[in-house]
């Protein structure tokens, strides 16, 4: 199959989420729509609703900086609105839904900028819950907020204590705890996305791993192992979960099935390319992981498997199409982005 056909083919709304959605009651506005998943986020809610035949409508919020975004939601049928969150006014004026994916938030360049981390992360959540607390919230997170972890122990399940390392991991934590004060407070159905690692052609780790591997740079195995998820799966996981939030608040791991090896993977894309992988230091006993046995449960294990990225992603690179040029830094082990 066509690299471009087989792409699209792994964007398309699966049966399951079509039916989900055609239960959702009124619009869906997505907060931050201009970050790394938040464009295909809101083209497959679009999608879905259209086969579904419901009448709502898809709403993106973000500053888009690159005007050019705006355009192509548009053209697939995405209501946008310009506006900086952080900016009580703008906030104040956007419109109500009762639908609401939450994906603002800052990662990378914390370090230098811990006050604006926290102010984006912490302070801006509790004013969204404040804003929407009529609506139901899927709030993204990240297993960052996480401890490391043994291989052999599965990853932490939702019911792991938080121990977040560095300021940013902190302040996700912070915006946790923000939704989890308002779902009670206000009684606001809410659901905490905690996500560890979404993968796309254009970024992710199978992406770094895969580019380090074509340009014969050095691959650093300290964290040894981690979980991958197409990001199209988690979009749709992300969707769906809107009939799952709760008051308390639901935590829920979204992760790939596997516990995958860093070597591993790039013994692999090495094959692929016909390349020996470089690999610096040695693999630690513990790692960045997640158990998401509940989000199969709820629904069903990710369609996209592990070997269909793989050669995606290195056909992708191989023909050398247009990625991201920012790394996902999922090395680090001292928690500074």
């Amino acid at each position: 199959m066509d690299i471009t056909k087989q792409y699209q083919k792994f964007l398309e709304p699966s049966d399951t989420l079509i039916a989900d959605v055609s239960r959702l009651e009124g619009d869906i506005i997505i907060l931050g729509v201009g970050g790394k998943m938040g464009p295909d986020l809101g083209k497959l809610a679009r999608r879905a609703i259209d086969i579904s035949g419901k009448k709502i409508q898809v709403i993106g919020v973000a500053r888009f900086s690159e005007p050019t975004l705006k355009n192509e939601l548009e053209q697939n049928g995405i209501k946008t609105i310009s506006a900086d969150l952080l900016e009580e006014a703008q906030l104040a004026k956007l419109p109500d839904a009762p639908n609401v994916l939450y994906l603002a938030g800052m990662k990378f360049g914390t370090t230098g900028k811990e006050s604006l981390t926290w102010a984006m992360n912490t302070y801006l959540p509790g004013r969204v819950a404040e804003k929407y607390r009529r609506s139901k919230i899927v709030a993204f997170s990240t297993g960052n907020v996480y401890p490391f972890t043994t291989v052999a122990s599965g990853g932490p399940t939702e019911e792991q204590p938080a121990e977040p390392i560095g300021e940013y991991a902190q302040s996700c934590l912070g915006r946790e705890r923000m939704f989890q004060y308002f779902s009670v407070k206000n009684e606001t159905p809410v659901l905490i996305f905690r996500l560890n690692y979404a993968n796309d052609v254009s970024y992710g780790v199978l992406l770094d791993i895969a580019r380090s591997v074509k340009e014969r740079k050095t691959i650093d195995l300290r964290m040894g192992h981690v979980n991958i998820i197409w990001q199209g799966d988690a979009n749709e996981m992300a969707i769906r979960s809107l009939h799952h939030c709760s008051t308390p608040a639901k935590i829920l791991n979204i992760a790939g099935p596997e516990i995958l090896s860093v070597r591993t993977l790039a013994m692999e894309f090495g094959r692929l390319f016909s390349e020996q992988p470089q690999f610096i230091n040695e693999e630690q006993g513990t790692a960045l992981l997640s158990n998401a046995n509940e989000s199969f449960r709820l629904f069903g294990t990710p369609h996209v498997r592990i070997q269909d990225m793989i050669s995606l992603i290195a056909q992708w690179v191989n023909e050398g199409r247009r990625t991201s040029q920012k790394p996902t830094h999922f090395q680090e082990r001292e928690g500074k982005f």
